[in-house]
């Protein structure tokens, strides 16, 4: 699998895509924002001006059961990378379906 895992198709993105021109990846955790860069560029043939990266730690979830107890875990972490575009351009993330 390339850099990029999936776009992040969600209400604020959607939002930050409208006004910003900002698109938000979930991308590999030893990608840094040159790899990022050069690989949204070649997939949605757009020019990139700027990368933000977020890195998340997973989350811990706790759960009570009958049989177990308390039972303690993790989300799974991730990192997140928001590209910047210019105006003119677009990213259409639904012309694949």
């Amino acid at each position: 699998m390339g850099v990029l895992q999936r776009p992040i198709i969600t209400e604020k993105m959607s939002k930050k895509g409208d006004a910003l021109n900002q698109y938000g990846f979930i991308v590999e955790k030893t990608a840094d924002k040159g790899q990022i860069k050069k690989a949204v560029e070649e997939m949605y043939d757009v020019t990139v001006l700027s990368v933000n990266t977020i890195r998340y730690e997973g989350k811990v979830k706790t759960r009570n059961t009958k049989k177990q107890g308390l039972m303690v875990g993790r989300t799974n972490a991730f990192k997140k990378a928001i590209v910047t575009i210019p105006k003119d351009q677009k990213i259409d993330f639904y012309s694949n379906i």
